[in-house]
């Protein structure tokens, strides 16, 4: 490292000690005036409540206690409750026992009801995505990250097939159970009609 003069240290201080003393002096000449606000009374302003204008009244009678006892019934403004009174808390009663009722048996579905309701189920999961020319209806599909590519009356999977396809539909067919579904083109959120085939 490179040692400084002597003169150049000196220097080197000096001018150090004038910047600090420079900021110091702006410090001070650029400080605000505290802030004052009017104050909210005057001064010799006296308070008047309900209180005090009672008390005035019953200054015949000096004593503090009579003064108490007589307040203790009347309603002081801005009061909600007397903290000093005794109140004798009765203990809560205690809720009654819930009562489960036993569930409710369903109704009996018959297995074609089932199977029909597990289809619809999986019909639903399909997302009709687009199309790729008007004149073709080649349609876009895809159901749980997968992609299909058809056209209106080819087939799906093992045993769905495609009805019917619009411009903002498709209609979607399980041939095991004849569970028809109609997918609407997806959006932000896909809005699905369910119908039952006869």
């Amino acid at each position: 490292m490179m040692k400084l003069s002597r003169e150049l240290e000196k220097n080197v201080l000096m001018a150090v000690l004038a910047i600090l003393i420079m900021l110091i002096i702006y410090r001070i000449v650029t400080t605000e005036k505290p802030k004052t606000a009017p104050l909210a009374f005057p001064r010799g302003y006296v308070a008047h409540s309900s209180v005090r204008q009672d008390r005035a009244k019953s200054s015949s009678d000096n004593d503090s206690l009579n003064i108490l006892i007589a307040k203790r019934g009347g309603k002081f403004p801005g009061v909600l409750r007397d903290i000093f009174t005794l109140e004798i808390l009765t203990p809560r009663p205690k809720p009654a026992p819930l009562v489960v009722a036993p569930p409710i048996p369903e109704a009996q579905r018959t297995p074609e009801e089932i199977a029909a309701e597990q289809s619809r189920a999986e019909l639903l999961k399909f997302r009709f995505l687009g199309y790729l020319t008007d004149r073709d209806r080649t349609l876009f599909l895809s159901r749980e990250g997968e992609l299909f590519i058809v056209k209106s009356g080819d087939r799906l999977l093992k045993s769905y097939q495609v009805k019917e396809a619009g411009k903002d539909y498709v209609l979607l067919v399980d041939t095991m159970t004849n569970v028809e579904v109609r997918v609407e083109l997806s959006g932000s959120d896909p809005q699905q009609s369910v119908q039952q085939h006869q």
